[in-house]
C-alpha cells in the first residue's frame, strides 16, 4: 500500500476505513496502530499512512474488522458526574459504562465535561462523529448555564465578536440573560448560549472570565437534535429518515440508512435507577380510579340488585 492519495480512487486510508466501520475515531485508531494492534493482510502496521482497498483484510487484535454498516445515531441524556470516555485511568465513572443495554459499540460526537449534563450524540460511525465535531461544520450547540455573580446583557452581547481567554481564542458566542435572582451572595443567573466551536470547557471559561461561577451547565441541542424531554440516562435512536434529511452532507451515499424503521432500543434507560424511573413512569401512566359519585339531597339513588348467593339456582329440598 502507499500513502499517495492519487494511487487508486477505491483505496482509503486505514484510519478512515476503520472509523467508517464504527471501530473507533480516527485518532483512537492511530493510537491503536502505534500500539501494534492493527494488521493489514497479516502484516502489523506501524504507521497510519497506509491505504486499503476492497480486497484487503484488516484485523484488530487478531480479529477481522467487519464491513461498514449503515450510519446510526442516538440522542443520549448524559447525567452530571460521568466522564465522556471509554476508560479513565483515575477510575472515574464513564458514559460508556452507564449506557442502556443493547446499544452496539458507539462513539460520542464531541464530549461533555464531567459535571456537564444534557444532550450527547452517539453514533456507530467514527467518520461522521469527526465531521460533526469540526468547527468548519458550522453546527450550533446550545447550552443553558446557571451561574453566580453579576453580568449585564451588554457584556454578553460583546461575546458575539469573539474573546481571548488565557491565550485561547474563542469564536462568536450568542448569549442572553434569561433571568436573575438577587441573593446575599450575589445574583443567581440563568444564561442561554449558542456557539459553533465547542472547545474544551469553553462555556465555563468564558463565563468565568466575565466574573461568573458556573454551578450547572446543560446542553440543550446539537445542530437539529434537541434534548427535549429525554429522561436523564436514557438513549433514543434517531430515525433513518431524519438522518438522511439532516446529515446526508456528512455521510457517503453507500452508508446512508434506508427505510424508516427505528431500532427496538428506543428510550431505554440505564442502570437500576433508570429501571426504577421507568417503572415509576409506567405507574404514573396508569388511569386513576374514578371517584365515587356523590348524589345531592333529594336525588333518587339507583337500586342495587342483590347478588345471587352460592345456593342460587339449586333446587330446594322438600
Amino acid at each position: 500500500m502507499t500513502a499517495d492519495d492519487n494511487s487508486n480512487p477505491e483505496e482509503t486510508r486505514v484510519a478512515k476505513a476503520l472509523a467508517r466501520a464504527g471501530v473507533a475515531s480516527r485518532r483512537e485508531i492511530e493510537r491503536m496502530i502505534g500500539l501494534g494492534r492493527v494488521a493489514l493482510n497479516g502484516v502489523v502496521l506501524t504507521t497510519p499512512a497506509v491505504k486499503v482497498g476492497p480486497g484487503d483484510i484488516l484485523t484488530i487484535d487478531g480479529k477481522v474488522a467487519e464491513d461498514a454498516e449503515p450510519v446510526r445515531v442516538w440522542r443520549y441524556h448524559k447525567p452530571a458526574g460521568l466522564l465522556t470516555s471509554h476508560n479513565d485511568p483515575k477510575g472515574r465513572p464513564t458514559v460508556f459504562e452507564h449506557l442502556p443495554k443493547g446499544l452496539p459499540r458507539v462513539i460520542s460526537v464531541g464530549r461533555l465535561d464531567f459535571n456537564t449534563e444534557g444532550l450527547l450524540l452517539l453514533t456507530n460511525d467514527g467518520e461522521l462523529a469527526r465531521a460533526l465535531e469540526l468547527p468548519a461544520s458550522g453546527i450550533i450547540r446550545r447550552y443553558r448555564a446557571r451561574a453566580r455573580g453579576r453580568v449585564t446583557q451588554d457584556k454578553l452581547d460583546a461575546l458575539k465578536a469573539g474573546i481571548t481567554v488565557e491565550g485561547v481564542n474563542y469564536g462568536s458566542i450568542e448569549a442572553s440573560l434569561d433571568k436573575a435572582k438577587e441573593g446575599p451572595m450575589g445574583a443567581n443567573l440563568w444564561i442561554t448560549l449558542a456557539l459553533t466551536e465547542g472547545k474544551n470547557r469553553e462555556v465555563r471559561r468564558v463565563l468565568e472570565h466575565l466574573g461568573l461561577t458556573v454551578n450547572r451547565l446543560i446542553r440543550l441541542s446539537y445542530g437539529p437534535f434537541l434534548l427535549g424531554e429525554l429522561e436523564r440516562g436514557a438513549a433514543e435512536e434517531v430515525g433513518p429518515r431524519v438522518i438522511r434529511e439532516q446529515l446526508a452532507a456528512w455521510i457517503s451515499p453507500a452508508k446512508l440508512p434506508t427505510g424508516n424503521a427505528v431500532g427496538k432500543l428506543s428510550l431505554a434507560t440505564s442502570g437500576p435507577r433508570g429501571e426504577r424511573r421507568a417503572t415509576k413512569a409506567r405507574e404514573e401512566r396508569k388511569p386513576e380510579k374514578a371517584p365515587p359519585k356523590v348524589y345531592k339531597a333529594g336525588w333518587a339513588k339507583p337500586k342495587v340488585k342483590p347478588r345471587p348467593g352460592p345456593s342460587a339456582g339449586k333446587p330446594r329440598r322438600k
